[in-house]
């Protein structure tokens, strides 16, 4: 997996990630637990399945 998220990319779905997840637990709802943390899943990963079909890369580093 190449990594197709940047710096800027990552921590707004870091914070994001953190208050979806707060979101749920206080709403005891386990769907948006799932969506917090696949928001900080794929921010811990740099890497976004959803946009390979797309060929989107947010990482400048990569080319």
């Amino acid at each position: 997996m190449e990594k197709n998220m940047g710096s800027t990319d990552r921590t707004i779905r870091l914070v994001a990630g953190i208050a979806v997840l707060a979101w749920g637990f206080y709403a005891s709802s386990w769907i948006l637990s799932i969506i917090g943390i696949v928001l900080l899943a794929t921010s811990a990963m740099a890497w976004c399945p959803a946009y390979l079909p797309f060929g989107i890369k947010t990482n400048k580093s990569s080319s």
